[in-house]
């Protein structure tokens, strides 16, 4: 019987010791935030030494509200920025699209939640959006909740760890391209001139013809969810489009039906971002959209970062 319990104890402490591990590798991986100065932040100027140079220009860091400003409810213009806020209703889901076009594509920004580049560092779209003064800002990539996949924001190199996903080029000149993170490297894109690049994927449009299946999915996402996309119709000429998803109100679209509406929309290239309970867009300090994750409560969901339109 000692012998017994003995053998026992050992199963059981061993058990409590997986568990504890188990419990803390979730933590870590969802739930603790781990803030990152970066694997050492590289601009275009340095990155050039590794690759062929482009001239990308530095990112405006002053907020700044503009003086004279028209604006109503689904609206504002200024001399560099105009935004025009409208809603669809198709595949029985509401969708909201934000007609931007800009003077140049300096206004054309992303923003990291709690300026900080980290794991599990987040805040509310609406949060962040106001940090930095935004017009108008959607969700991202969610960088954050994974390990891999190349970070560049506001011409600086975060992360140079590919995943073999396809991410979407913001260039300096303010053009979009969907590159395959297998084929060239972070470094070289920076050096190209890329001000951002986005990793989730996947590319939605290419050329004006849509580029997904019917039946193409993110992981095992189901075929209708709120989803975030954007896209570029021509010269510093963009939409950014946020669904609804997962009530009754809004059914929420699948990949290829969130590709119709962005080809609709009369885009050349539009990229899929980060969806779900993500999907958020805020306009002039307003949550437009209705962000829910399960469907039960209208809430918005903490996320690593934006991609807005401000100074």
């Amino acid at each position: 019987m000692k012998e017994f319990w003995k053998r026992r104890g050992f199963t059981l402490a061993f058990s409590c010791l997986l568990i504890l591990f188990t419990g803390y590798a979730l933590l870590d991986t969802f739930v603790i935030p781990r803030r990152y100065s970066s694997a050492e932040p590289m601009t275009a100027q340095e990155a050039a030494g590794e690759a062929s140079s482009s001239g990308a220009i530095d990112a405006e860091l002053s907020l700044h509200v503009a003086e004279e400003a028209a604006a109503d409810e689904n609206s504002y213009v200024d001399d560099h920025i105009s935004v025009t806020v409208t809603e669809l209703r198709e595949y029985d889901t509401a969708i909201y699209v934000a007609d931007v076009t800009l003077s140049a594509p300096e206004y054309l920004k992303t923003a990291l939640a709690c300026d900080t580049y980290g794991k599990n560092v987040k805040a509310a779209a609406s949060e962040i959006s106001a940090g930095v003064g935004a017009i108008l800002a959607v969700n991202g990539d969610f960088y954050g909740a994974r390990s891999d996949g190349y970070v560049i924001r506001n011409g600086v190199l975060y992360r140079a760890e590919g995943s073999g996903n396809e991410d979407l080029v913001i260039y300096a000149d303010g053009s979009f391209a969907i590159i395959d993170e297998d084929a060239i490297s972070a470094e070289a894109l920076l050096a190209k001139g890329a001000q951002q690049v986005l990793s989730f994927g996947p590319a939605l449009v290419e050329d004006g013809e849509i580029a997904v299946s019917r039946t193409e999915e993110v992981g095992k996402a189901m075929a209708s969810n709120p989803r975030t996309a954007i896209g570029i119709i021509g010269e510093n000429h963009y939409v950014l489009v946020v669904s609804d998803g997962r009530t009754s109100e809004s059914e929420g679209l699948s990949l290829y039906e969130l590709a119709e509406v962005m080809q609709r929309l009369g885009v050349q290239t539009a990229y899929n971002l980060d969806g779900g309970g993500s999907s958020t867009m805020v306009f002039r300090g307003e949550v437009v959209n209705n962000p829910t994750t399960g469907g039960k409560t209208v809430k918005e969901r903490s996320v690593s970062d934006i991609v807005y339109v401000g100074y």
